[in-house]
């Protein structure tokens, strides 16, 4: 069977052999392969055939997701008058999408352009088709909408769970309803379930299928970098990497929620797990908000981890602090001793600070937290992608290795806050910042 294009077919050819075949070409023609899909595209580009309802692209950076997704719109349109985009965010639908190098707007021939009205969020194809442009990170925008066929990109990396549910309710019109999903995989629900649903048609390609449109330099510094790792398997290979057997967390068990759909929140708290050092290969710092709402349920709000010098990562705790008018900053001092009272006292000495140092075992700590998420009692308002990447693999055996997973142990250290007796110990409290005075550290 074929696996490539006839470019690369023909780009395969002797340098004689294939100059006299393009010296045999007009103008007109070569000027038309330029836009031909079919010249360019490799097999597993090609719209497949049956009855399917969800294409599903599931492959590696520089495949060519993008390109086949604009090109699989394109030929769309010429039968079907409604067909529909989803970008992860408004940047994305625009940037790389529609306008993108491998976009609509850069793929189609001038005489195909679609005429696209940003202000409107939609573009009117020359045959009067129409492509009204959404994106996932607002759901409610979907609802009640409806689809002859959609085309949407980066699914893995969609804020809300909800924006796929409300666009499959919508994609009800015409003969044939049907979507295409361009995206790098990612165990997160949705794509689970596409490659679980019956009615998908999968297509799985690698970064290594695009290689001649790539430069050589993307190979040298990303390829060999990354080969052989589970982010290179992921992000190149396009291995969809499932639960990690015996880790504490796993996919179905953390629940999305858009923030709208939040209730007044009775509590809320900024853990830090802060680092030993802020140099460039120094573990991050973590920084997670969690809130209780007046249901009793728990809502992680924020994940701002990263690494950063100690005035840095006290600032970016201060922030949150402010934006979601918590109650107090939980910090964990067996690292910084009193250091770290004393950074966050230094910029704002009206923050109250509650020390906590670990006398078990982070594994152990972790586990009466992954418990309540079993108990379906914690929505996370978007997908925090690094965070749930660490509670999803996070087992016994990486704990015992050193594995230190700063965004979770901040995430444990707030969820132990908010429902106090979780874990044993006694947590050292300071209130006095801004109570007169007195010491930040007992």
């Amino acid at each position: 069977m074929q696996h490539v294009s006839p470019a690369q077919l023909l780009a395969s050819l002797p340098e004689a052999q294939r100059n006299k075949h393009l010296a045999s070409l007009s103008d007109a023609v070569k000027s038309q392969l330029l836009t031909d899909w079919g010249f360019w595209a490799r097999p597993n580009q090609h719209i497949p055939k049956g009855d399917w309802s969800y294409w599903l692209i599931m492959a590696g950076r520089g495949f060519g997701k993008t390109r086949t997704g604009a090109e699989t719109v394109r030929q769309w349109v010429k039968s079907v008058d409604m067909v529909n985009l989803i970008g992860a965010t408004v940047d994305d639908a625009r940037d790389i999408m529609i306008e993108g190098e491998s976009g609509i707007m850069s793929i189609c021939p001038e005489d195909e352009r679609p005429d696209y009205k940003k202000s409107e969020r939609k573009m009117i194809w020359p045959n009067g088709a129409v492509s009204l442009i959404f994106t996932a990170d607002e759901p409610d925008r979907l609802r009640g909408k409806q689809h002859k066929a959609l085309w949407a990109d980066e699914m893995a990396a969609w804020r809300y769970q909800e924006s796929w549910d409300q666009a499959k309710f919508g994609l009800r019109l015409g003969a044939v309803p049907r979507a295409v999903v361009t995206t790098t995989p990612r165990p997160v629900k949705n794509v689970v379930d596409l490659v679980n649903d019956s009615a998908t048609i999968i297509t799985r390609g690698t970064t290594y299928d695009n290689k001649d449109n790539l430069a050589p330099s993307f190979f040298n510094q990303i390829i060999n970098k990354y080969e052989g790792t589970r982010l290179g398997r992921q992000e190149l290979n396009a291995e969809l990497l499932l639960d990690v057997p015996g880790a504490l967390w796993n996919r179905e068990i953390i629940q999305h929620i858009p923030r709208a759909s939040m209730p007044p929140l009775k509590r809320v708290v900024v853990a830090i797990d802060p680092p030993c050092s802020s140099e460039e290969h120094s573990n991050e710092c973590g920084i997670v908000s969690v809130g209780i709402g007046e249901d009793d349920y728990a809502y992680v709000l924020a994940d701002k981890s990263a690494i950063l010098s100690p005035g840095d990562w006290a600032k970016r705790a201060l922030n949150i602090y402010r934006e979601y008018e918590a109650d107090c900053i939980v910090a964990e001092v067996n690292q910084g001793g009193e250091m770290v009272s004393a950074i966050i006292k230094s910029i704002d000495p009206n923050a109250p600070v509650k020390s906590v140092r670990a006398s078990r075992g982070k594994y152990i700590r972790a586990e009466p937290i992954s418990a309540i998420y079993e108990q379906g009692r914690v929505y996370h308002i978007e997908q925090f992608e690094a965070l749930e990447d660490q509670m999803c693999t996070f087992t016994a055996d990486s704990s015992r290795n050193n594995g230190s997973p700063d965004r979770l142990d901040a995430l444990v250290w707030a969820m132990t806050e908010i429902f106090p007796g979780m874990v044993d110990g006694s947590p050292e409290i300071d209130f006095n910042a801004g109570m007169g005075g007195g010491s930040w550290m007992s």
